[in-house]
């Protein structure tokens, strides 16, 4: 067996799957978090009197395309990440140097996810348009939280894999 081996497989999976549920649900649930999109967009949940507040996106067509553009990088995410899941998964046994030369797409999957989560959500939808100001609409605890996980994720998979006996 080698654990840590598996290890990555597995956590790289397990992002690609969720980037997966998560796009799928936004496609299957399109209203819920099309509303998310809008009224981040919008701005209209920020503070009063909100000195930033002409950064707002009033049009119905761009809110579509950004929400659009967030659901097609969490696919990409999706099968970026599982794709190198399955590269490694293929190089199990080899040696490590020879492993860790199979990791490319699954570090290109989980960049993906940390740039949509923390490009995306922290930098553009909280700091741009300023989402950490709303109280119905902020979505940094989220975001942050899948940043996390997928930077740690990241962060490991690029580690030297040891030879395993």
């Amino acid at each position: 067996m080698k654990p840590v081996r598996l290890a990555k497989v597995s956590l790289v999976t397990l992002i690609g799957l969720h980037a997966l549920l998560v796009g799928y649900n936004n496609i299957v649930d399109y209203g819920s978090n099309y509303e998310f999109v809008r009224h981040v967009l919008l701005m209209d949940t920020t503070f009063p009197g909100n000195a930033l507040r002409d950064r707002a996106i009033d049009s119905e067509n761009l809110h579509r395309l950004a929400y659009a553009l967030i659901i097609a990088v969490e696919l990409i995410c999706a099968v970026t990440c599982l794709a190198g899941a399955l590269k490694l998964a293929a190089r199990i046994n080899a040696p490590a140097a020879d492993f860790d030369r199979a990791r490319g797409c699954a570090v290109t999957g989980l960049t993906i996810g940390f740039v949509l989560w923390f490009f995306g959500f922290m930098t553009v939808g909280a700091e741009w348009f300023l989402m950490w100001q709303s109280q119905q609409w902020n979505g940094q605890p989220a975001a942050f939280r899948v940043i996390v996980c997928i930077g740690l994720v990241l962060i490991f998979v690029c580690q030297p894999t040891p030879d395993e006996g």
